[in-house]
């Protein structure tokens, strides 16, 4: 497979934070997509004008070396797995080093209904997450919740944007984006993707506190599936859980800070691996 041949600007799609996308002209994998991971890294400047890299933040301050493909091969390991178990993804296959060949899909979305009012809009995309335990923005929200109490895989869904939107599922039904059906279908499908990879931290000894995917429909028969990817910038993972018997984490005194200042909340954990020490440490137990 020349990939000089695909990644042309002639192919070129999109290019998100991530990953820059290819459309496949021809060949083996005609009409399907190339995944290329970037180098480039999100996270905030600090005080002095230099990046803090930090997958919290959606913004672009430069470039990791080596993250695009570090990152490929934690995809790809996972994609493979959620396959092996009977999951449906878009994945095809991982052709380079940081360069992945998957199904066309289209993510869950809704066109513009109004075109004619001002502000109206299209919802693009959805995002899903599942929380395991009260972390982040779950914490944030409902601050009466103990601090990583186990919340038993609570299912969200976010309307992605420069501003992700938490969105409830009756308001998905009634605007139209989903059935009913649908969305019971992938409250439980969110939560299949979830048991896979929660029980693959599990057995090297970390703890997955919450995560991140999308879905869409596959183009070829509208089948929904995991698009995107499963990567460290996508999941919270912790390595010094302690579980008590209702699964509530018995650590979170000496692991959990809070602050708060007036309504804006802050919660964090030292035992909350960062994007590069999660790579680092599972993908040398992989190679192990």
């Amino acid at each position: 497979m020349d990939l000089t041949k695909i990644l042309t600007k002639d192919n070129f799609v999109y290019s998100g934070k991530s990953k820059d996308i290819y459309l496949i002209p021809d060949g083996e994998y005609k009409g399907k997509y190339a995944f290329v991971f970037s180098d480039r890294g999100t996270g905030y400047l600090d005080e002095s004008g230099k990046p803090v890299f930090d997958p919290g933040y959606d913004y672009v301050v430069g470039e990791i070396p080596g993250k695009g493909a570090i990152v490929c091969k934690f995809v790809t390991y996972f994609m493979r797995l959620l396959k092996s178990r009977g999951v449906p993804t878009h994945y095809i296959a991982t052709v380079s080093d940081n360069v992945m060949i998957v199904e066309p899909a289209t993510p869950l979305s809704l066109p513009e209904q109004a075109p004619e009012f001002a502000g109206s809009a299209p919802l693009l995309n959805l995002e899903w997450t599942w929380r395991n335990n009260a972390m982040g923005s779950f914490w944030r929200r409902y601050p009466f919740v103990k601090p990583c109490k186990n919340v038993d895989q609570v299912v969200e869904a976010w309307t992605k944007g420069e501003t992700d939107k938490l969105i409830t599922f009756e308001a998905l039904a009634a605007a139209g984006v989903m059935t009913e059906e649908e969305i019971a279908y992938v409250k439980k499908f969110v939560k299949d993707i979830a048991k896979v990879v929660n029980e693959e931290f599990a057995a090297r000894g970390l703890h997955v506190i919450d995560g991140k995917i999308e879905l869409g429909r596959l183009k070829s028969g509208g089948e929904i599936v995991l698009i995107d990817e499963i990567s460290p910038d996508v999941l919270r993972v912790c390595k010094g859980y302690q579980a008590a018997p209702n699964q509530d984490c018995l650590v979170n005194h000496e692991c959990l800070e809070t602050s708060v200042d007036g309504d804006n909340r802050k919660i964090s954990g030292k035992n909350v691996l960062t994007a590069a020490e999660l790579e680092k440490i599972f993908l040398q137990q992989i190679r192990g």
